[in-house]
Order: C-alpha cells, then structure tokens, then sequence
C-alpha cells in the first residue's frame, strides 16, 4: 500500500513540475513573439554593433523635432551632431518651434535657408506653372525635406523631398540605400536637383494627392495641411511646421 501511495506522489510532483515547465515555455515563446514584433525586437541584440547602428540611425527627415515647446532632440549622423537637424531646420521664431540658440547659430541658420530659397524659386515657380502646386509648399518641403540643400540624401542623390523607390527592376544609378524612421529604404538619385523639384510635381500626381489641387495654388495652409492628412510625412506636427515656414520666410510670395 505504502509503495503504491509513493507511487502515486511521485507522478503528481512529476506531472506539477511538467506542467511549470510548460507554462514556462509558452511565456517565454509568448515574450518571444511580443518582443520581435516590436520597433526593435529581441533579434536586433544579437547582430553586431554594426548592423544596430545601421538600424536605429536618426531618421533623414529632418522635420520630426519635439512637438510645441521645448528643444528638440538633437539627432546625429554617423556620431556626429548635425545642426540642420538638431534644429528641424526650422527657423527659431517659430510659435510652438522655437527654439533656444545662439545668436550666431540662428543667423546662420536663418543665412541658409535664405540661400536655398534665392537658389530655387524660381524652379518651383516654374513647376508650379506646370503643375498647379504652390510654389510655397515645394519651398517649404524642399527646405524641411532636405535640411535646406545639405542632407546626405541631397547632397549624394540630388533627392530633395525624400522621394523613395518602389521599383522591383531598378537599373543601376536609379536608387540607393539609406536609412529612413530607423530602418534601410531604398531612395531615387536624380541627375540634378531640379530633377528632383520636377519629380516631387509629378509625385503629387498620384491619386493620394488629387484631391490636394482643389484648393488652387494659393491657399498654401489647406495643402500643408492635406499633405500631412494624405500620408506624406510621419510627422504629427508636419503641416504646421510648412504653414510656418511659409510665413516666417514669407514664401507665399512666390504663389502670386
């Protein structure tokens, strides 16, 4: 009797420790699974340094920055802080962008974009002749899209609105790689940057957009707004940081 009782304790405390260890495994297979299906899942700990930095590198659009108050995040490119971006390449009077800076930073910033505007208006005003897009609304992204003329995906693609590639059958030179809201897309090159100005007309072509050229070339506050509501941006603050930059550099008046 003694033996069978034994017997019998035996493969209850047996059967009480398989099943720990399966509640064990499916928490940890369920921990898994949650983990991997996040921005940045559990297999990303085990690739090298390399491929990590590759991965949570700062996104290339410069117009993500902390939204209305307070400084942005600076964001740094290959270890090094970058003042475009540090700043969104906003200017610093801007309600609800403002940020804090010396007066020499603020004016060289304020120099550059100055610069890129002197450098192409005049191609927007011709593409909005052609297109019906305001002048002011391609500035304005060509500005916060590319860091006024001097991100990587500028300065080596010619690409000034972040315009990417979806093509299966690219030929050579049509796109390189970049990194893009922490993981690699693939970005068009373009022979010069007005080619690029002349492709952002042509992208707001598509039917995402169609709706966006009711509002005729002039009311620049409902296309900012509109570009954000169709998807061009990530950026939660995107239309009102153009609408800014539109009425801080006065690049409405390039839509009459």
């Amino acid at each position: 009797m003694k033996r069978i009782l034994k017997n019998i304790l035996e493969w209850f405390r047996v059967q009480v420790i398989l099943h720990w260890i399966e509640v064990a495994v499916i928490v940890t297979f369920y921990l898994v699974i949650r983990s991997n299906s996040g921005e940045y899942g559990w297999w990303r700990t085990i690739l090298t340094t390399e491929k990590r930095t590759a991965l949570w590198s700062p996104a290339l659009n410069t117009s993500i920055t902390r939204p209305f108050g307070g400084t942005t995040e600076p964001e740094v490119e290959n270890g090094v802080g970058n003042f475009g971006n540090t700043y969104s390449n906003m200017v610093f009077t801007q309600k609800g962008f403002a940020t804090s800076a010396e007066a020499g930073k603020v004016l060289e910033k304020r120099q550059k974009q100055e610069a890129y505007i002197e450098k192409y208006w005049s191609v927007a005003v011709n593409e909005m002749k052609k297109s019906g897009i305001p002048a002011s609304i391609t500035l304005a992204q060509g500005l916060l899209e590319s860091n006024a003329g001097e991100s990587r995906l500028a300065v080596h693609n010619n690409n000034h609105f972040g315009i990417k590639c979806f093509s299966r059958t690219c030929k050579r030179g049509h796109c390189s790689n970049f990194e893009d809201d922490s993981h690699k897309d693939f970005f068009r090159i373009y022979a010069s940057p007005e080619a690029s100005f002349e492709a952002h007309s042509y992208f707001l072509k598509k039917d995402r957009y169609k709706g966006l050229f009711r509002f005729g070339s002039k009311d620049y506050t409902s296309w900012a707004h509109g570009l954000k509501k169709a998807g061009y941006a990530t950026d939660p603050y995107y239309g009102e940081k153009l609408v800014n930059l539109i009425e801080d550099l006065k690049l409405h008046r390039f839509d009459r």
